[in-house]
């Protein structure tokens, strides 16, 4: 489970969180959503313990970001936007690589990359290098590597971007199956088709505050919108935002 408790981060006058708390339990899909500035990416930020909160606090499994960084990492898998691999690495180095960041023991290694392999469908290109990987081949890997670890919390930041039909169908069923072995997963996305058939819960964060959080449906019933769309524009509007 995350839990996000009143967190605030500036950078100098720039107000990028204020007061920002939602949780995300186990065996959801819970989405985080908001435009461009809101402050997701710095929630997610403090998620990864990249950055530190200058009040408030933030835990996975109970494991505090700052406090206790090392254990709130070692429970969390994560696809951050854009994520990048080692281009001269084949796909099966670039996640044994990470197996061994995370300290699966030597041992296990080989067998845990190659299961991980056969659940993402990924044996066709496994052992070439990743340069010129297209980018669903690219997101399969870095999610492969989120996830050699087998942790019980994920957080995906935008994971179907660039991908095409297929590469996102493909995903989609990945994440419901997370989802049913009773993960907590954090999901970012500007795609309003992928929330509405992913994800169970929602919160919305306009100007650095959390406009809105609750079910989908409780969401479209307290806007008195419809459709997610016009209740997210809806939801940005009750705190001032564009």
């Amino acid at each position: 489970m995350i839990k996000v408790d009143g967190i605030h981060k500036s950078f100098g006058k720039v107000r990028a969180l204020r007061g920002v708390s939602f949780d995300a339990p186990d065996g959801k899909i819970t989405g985080l959503l908001g435009p461009n500035g809101a402050g997701k990416s710095t929630t997610l930020r403090v998620l990864y313990t990249v950055l530190k909160p200058d009040v408030g606090s933030a835990s996975i499994d109970g494991a505090d970001v700052v406090t206790d960084s090392l254990s709130a990492r070692q429970k969390i898998g994560a696809l951050p936007h854009g994520a990048g691999l080692y281009p001269h690495l084949t796909a099966r180095e670039n996640i044994a690589y990470y197996a061994n960041l995370c300290g699966i023991d030597k041992s296990e290694v080989d067998d845990r990359v190659a299961a991980i392999i056969r659940l993402l469908e990924i044996e066709e290109f496994s052992d070439r290098r990743t340069k010129g990987f297209s980018q669903g081949q690219r997101t399969k890997v870095s999610l492969a590597r989120a996830l050699v670890h087998d942790p019980q919390n994920v957080i995906l930041d935008e994971p179907t971007n660039g991908l095409d039909v297929m590469a996102t169908r493909s995903l989609r069923r990945l994440i419901l199956k997370l989802k049913d072995a009773g993960r907590c997963i954090l999901f970012s996305s500007h795609v309003m088709q992928e929330v509405a058939a992913l994800c169970d819960d929602i919160c919305i964060i306009a100007s650095g505050q959390v406009a809105i959080d609750g079910s989908v449906d409780s969401i479209r019933e307290r806007t008195g919108q419809d459709d997610l769309e016009e209740a997210f524009v809806a939801a940005i509007q009750m705190v001032g935002g564009e």
